[in-house]
């Protein structure tokens, strides 16, 4: 590689990696000359890469967006981290880009150097799915509607839909998009509903033709650790808040992750466990198979149904000598 093409190449990863520089220091960072700086611009500018210049004392360059995507520079861990991520996406909920995913991860793995092939694929190899972690179909959302809900939550622009509650129930809603949350396999929107006016949680796989209304709100925030409740409420029918006698890291080693968990220390030796679940028996269950000691605070029927379950199982102590053979 010349000096030339290797200096170029270090001045488009210097221009990606900032949102602008001072053309004296561009110049000294590549050791050239302002004269000789603007000849690499201009190389690079033939090339297709948008660099806007602005001169005088205060005058720099910068990187634009531009009208066709010009190739890249990427650093090794960001490379390595494209990839993993086009893996998941290729094999994930979001509807659409899967096709996509795999053309651009065939693109990029076709150059990548072979020390950063074999990390990628050693990751991919190495990891399996625990079969039968996802007992029923996760429904996938679709990119553009995401990309919709993004823009006008960074944009700060009304959106209206239409949303399908888990009973079935259908309504039109006008809301001022806050952030869109992924939450294991489901894709949420936090949003200030102007009809209800008040904060509220949106399955995004529930929702229909979201479009932006061109009208703008000023910006304002959930009250604390509102997306987290929100996210584990509508999950289930079911909402449990239950403190564990023990400490964060040993209660959190043994729960499964999920999407409806929540775990937050109280002290060293305590914390409390947000879950949910369409059936009490099952939630009874799943907090008594812990064995760690706890208080439910809620539902009040949650703990009720574990006496009932405590009282079948001392019930059901019988003797362990088999039975004599007649």
């Amino acid at each position: 590689m010349s000096d030339t093409t290797g200096r170029t190449l270090r001045l488009l990863s210097l221009l990606q990696a900032h949102r602008e520089w001072p053309g004296a220091e561009l110049a000294e960072r590549l050791g050239v000359s302002p004269r000789t700086l603007r000849r690499d611009v201009d190389r690079l500018r033939e090339l297709g890469y948008p660099v806007h210049s602005v001169s005088g004392p205060a005058g720099g360059y910068r990187l634009e967006a531009g009208t066709a995507m010009p190739p890249l520079l990427l650093d090794d861990e960001e490379a390595v981290a494209i990839a993993v991520g086009l893996r998941t996406a290729a094999a994930g909920t979001v509807a659409g880009i899967e096709e996509t995913s795999a053309r651009a991860l065939a693109k990029l793995e076709q150059v990548l150097p072979s020390r950063l092939r074999r990390r990628v694929n050693t990751l991919h190899t190495q990891t399996v799915a625990l079969p039968g972690a996802l007992p029923r179909p996760w429904p996938a959302v679709d990119a553009e509607t995401l990309a919709v809900l993004a823009q006008a939550a960074r944009d700060r622009e009304r959106l209206r839909f239409g949303y399908r509650d888990r009973d079935g129930a259908e309504s039109a809603r006008l809301a001022e998009p806050y952030r869109l949350v992924s939450a294991g396999r489901r894709w949420y929107l936090v949003a200030w509903d102007t009809g209800r006016e008040d904060w509220r949680t949106f399955r995004v796989d529930r929702m229909t033709a979201p479009r932006a209304v061109g009208v703008r709100f000023a910006p304002r925030e959930p009250p604390e650790g509102h997306i987290e409740r929100s996210i584990v409420a509508p999950i289930s029918r079911h909402r449990a808040v239950v403190t564990l006698h023990a400490p964060l890291e040993v209660a959190a080693d043994r729960i499964w992750p999920s999407d409806h968990v929540r775990l937050e220390a109280v002290d060293e030796r305590t914390c409390l466990l947000r879950t949910g679940g369409d059936s009490l028996e099952w939630l009874a269950l799943t907090i008594g198979l812990l064995d760690l000691d706890f208080t439910v605070h809620e539902p009040p029927e949650l703990a009720d149904r574990m006496r009932r379950l405590a009282g079948r199982l001392r019930a059901d102590q019988g003797s362990t000598e088999p039975p004599e053979r007649q």
